[in-house]
């Protein structure tokens, strides 16, 4: 009886730190998923023009990413995520940015469309995990995805 209860705090401290482990993997997984929907409902659009943020194409896959329709009039899938938290970029190459201009993938200016569309979080996503009533520090997930792209 005395071993039993030695060893309970232990494993209900174990458990614990199990289940909030899988909540992180579960909200990076999500996180992922979203920011891969987004790329590639990007991927298959013509003419998006990458140079501006503003570009209603990429506003449109934003609501979608964050909220499964176009408008945003549905609440966020993963709570606490807005659209100005994601930063969607074109790449030329893997790892290198196209430029904004003619002779880069600015398609306002009629330039050649990118090869990968690239979506991260600017800042991360917060997390705060709680471990038996205790705030623990704070730490931020940094998901990237990066999905070719096939729209001309």
């Amino acid at each position: 009886m005395v071993e039993t209860a030695m060893v309970t705090p232990i494993l209900l401290a174990l458990l614990i730190g199990t289940v909030q482990l899988g909540q992180i993997a579960y909200t990076y997984y999500m996180l992922e998923k979203l920011m891969f929907n987004l790329a590639r409902y990007l991927g298959t659009q013509t003419g998006v023009n990458f140079c501006n943020g503003q570009d209603p194409q990429i506003q449109a896959a934003i609501n979608y990413a964050l909220t499964g329709s176009t408008d945003s009039s549905q609440n966020p899938i993963v709570s606490g995520l807005t659209p100005s938290m994601f930063q969607v970029t074109a790449e030329s190459q893997p790892g290198t940015m196209c430029s904004c201009s003619a002779s880069g993938c600015d398609a306002s200016q009629g330039g050649l469309p990118p090869s990968f569309v690239v979506v991260s979080l600017t800042g991360g996503y917060p997390v705060q995990p709680i471990f038996w009533g205790f705030t623990v520090n704070s730490f931020t997930l940094n998901p990237m995805v990066r999905v070719p792209y096939e729209g001309n």
